[in-house]
């Protein structure tokens, strides 16, 4: 299984980005979803997470209803539409799998990508 994360850059304040996960992975549709977030100095954050079949989604309170979590299947792909973006967004954003639902919770998570850097100027 490899997961690869792409889509990070430099944006300002206010800014939008989409990020993409390219999965490695058989029966992609039967994992759960989810992107982190790794600050300089702290630890890993949930960010959102999405099921399978994208009956469910979830987001940290710090970006509901700027970011969504979206996934493509038949692409074997998820992405993270990040918008309104401000200085505290700034971090390396990892995406993870999990068999099932993860959730919240990053040991939920057996496979994660190498992370994309995401820097939001002020």
């Amino acid at each position: 299984v490899q997961l690869q994360a792409f889509g990070g850059g430099l944006v300002q304040t206010g800014g939008s980005l989409r990020l993409s996960c390219a999965a490695s992975i058989r029966a992609f549709i039967n994992y759960g979803m989810g992107w982190f977030r790794q600050s300089p100095g702290k630890e890993r954050e949930f960010v959102a997470a999405i099921s399978g079949s994208e009956s469910r989604r979830d987001y940290a309170d710090s970006v509901k209803g700027r970011f969504t979590i979206s996934r493509d299947n038949a692409k074997n792909a998820v992405y993270l539409q990040m918008n309104i973006l401000n200085p505290e967004d700034t971090a390396v954003y990892y995406c993870a799998a999990s068999w099932g639902y993860g959730g919240r919770v990053p040991t939920e998570y057996a496979y994660w990508g190498q992370g994309t850097l995401v820097t939001v100027s002020s």
